[in-house]
């Protein structure tokens, strides 16, 4: 592949219009130098901490032919090891059929091949016949390989890279402008996966803009203008809605129907949206829409709608033991509805409830991808819900997201049509789009956007 040349490319903040070269989408020779010059040298969101509460347990995490143990080794002390074993080079863990990855609670890992065992710190505690190897099996030789690791909102995020640099200074100012909705606090209440028939670039921008909810959400136009904006922040993205004078926190996820009645719109917006999407609310935030017109007179303003909305559904949950963060409205405006970490995972934040995305390449097949959706509640935590990973065909994923999944199989294979001559992104509302590929090829060394002519 071809080092960056800095002749012809765009500025680092992507405002003026640009065309996206196609061979991050499908070629197969890209999507092979993914795993050296992407996959092992950036952050990785791996595991929600949840899923590990107890010392000694775990979960792994699969990227190409790289695997990961990520387990919880005390109280407040997370470590991730590579899931193989040093002997031998078996894997240590194996993934059971038709799931999505390992989890369990162990005292010890114990290769299956010959029985090398080890420690939760990843030392060797006993290699059969050891005295075989002359005294130079040393405990260096023997231990697992450890892999990089860190929590921040809940997550553990990995990173195979030896010499990478800290989370903190990866995430860039994702923290800052997320921490304040206490996203740790937050459980899932569903998860799916499925490996579907589109590149991982094509999934994740999918969801990366509001630019195609007019045409491939044509449901959601009785409930008001979806034109949205997206901005770039270093390696990420975030994006939001435009929103009326003196509304500027409609530009979040929490936002009401902008119909002739406001009040009428948002409980019909809020029905829809749990009914189709099963997604961005919470059965609080739609019951409370559905009082609105016997709680307030005809005619309010959307901004009194809106306070009121949100003001009683905070008060609905905190009578059930549950308690939204404070966050300012010119925070939560700023915020946005959604943040794009780079490379493949998408957070939907809002005080109560998030839905986050992420996406992995399928081996080495630029045209199959698996694909991953979440969502999370506050929840009083006597009515957390259990769940797992389930795969879920396309058919039986909740309606708007079947919207989605028809464009992006098209998109794949469009993209590979010979009069396809690349992706031109919207500089305004697909910022994240061109961002992406931006920079992807800081690390790929080949698909920077150019400008348009």
């Amino acid at each position: 592949m071809n080092e960056i040349s800095s002749i012809g490319t765009p500025g680092e903040d992507l405002i003026e219009p640009v065309i996206v070269p196609v061979e991050a989408y499908v070629s197969k020779h890209y999507a092979r130098a993914e795993q050296d010059r992407l996959w092992r040298k950036v952050w990785l969101q791996a595991a929600r901490l949840e899923d590990i509460p107890h010392v000694g347990d775990f979960v792994t995490y699969d990227i190409l032919e790289d695997s990961v143990i990520i387990m919880r080794t005390g109280p407040d002390e997370l470590s991730a090891y590579h899931n193989v074993c040093p002997h031998r080079g078996r894997r240590l863990i194996d993934t059971p059929a038709g799931q999505r990855n390992a989890r369990g609670n162990r005292k010890s890992i114990i290769c299956g091949f010959h029985g090398w065992t080890f420690d939760r710190q990843g030392q060797c505690t006993f290699a059969n016949h050891a005295d075989d190897w002359q005294g130079k099996l040393t405990a260096q030789r023997t231990a697992l390989g450890k892999v990089s690791v860190d929590s921040w909102g809940g997550w553990a995020w990995i990173n195979l890279d030896p010499d990478c640099g800290p989370l903190t200074e990866y995430l860039g100012v994702v923290p800052d402008m997320l921490d304040p909705f206490g996203l740790q606090n937050m459980r899932y209440r569903w998860r799916k996966w499925i490996i579907f028939d589109c590149n991982w670039k094509v999934a994740m921008e999918a969801f990366s803009e509001t630019y195609h909810v007019q045409t491939t959400h044509p449901e959601f136009n009785a409930f008001g203008e979806f034109r949205g904006w997206a901005r770039k922040h270093g390696l990420h993205t975030n994006i939001g809605y435009e929103a009326p004078k003196n509304m500027d926190e409609n530009q979040a996820k929490l936002r009401i129907g902008s119909g002739e009645d406001p009040r009428l719109s948002t409980a019909e917006m809020q029905l829809f949206t749990w009914e189709n999407a099963n997604t961005n609310t919470t059965m609080t935030l739609v019951a409370a829409a559905q009082r609105l017109k016997d709680e307030l007179p005809e005619g309010t303003p959307a901004p009194q709608v809106l306070q009121h909305w949100l003001a009683t559904a905070r008060a609905d949950d905190e009578k059930r033991g549950v308690f939204w963060p404070l966050v300012e409205p010119a925070h939560t405006a700023k915020s946005g509805t959604a943040w794009q970490i780079f490379p493949n995972f998408q957070i939907g934040h809002a005080v109560n409830n998030m839905l986050c995305y992420s996406a992995r390449p399928y081996g080495a097949d630029p045209d199959k991808c698996i694909f991953e959706a979440a969502v999370y509640e506050l929840f009083p935590e006597a009515e957390t819900p259990a769940t797992e990973w389930e795969y879920t065909s396309a058919e039986q994923w909740p309606p708007v997201l079947q919207q989605d999944f028809t464009n992006m199989q098209a998109v794949q294979q469009g993209m590979k049509n010979v009069g396809f001559r690349g992706t031109q992104p919207n500089p305004y509302m697909e910022r994240a789009v061109a961002s992406l590929h931006y920079n992807l090829s800081r690390y790929m060394g080949t698909g920077a956007p150019k400008p348009l002519d």
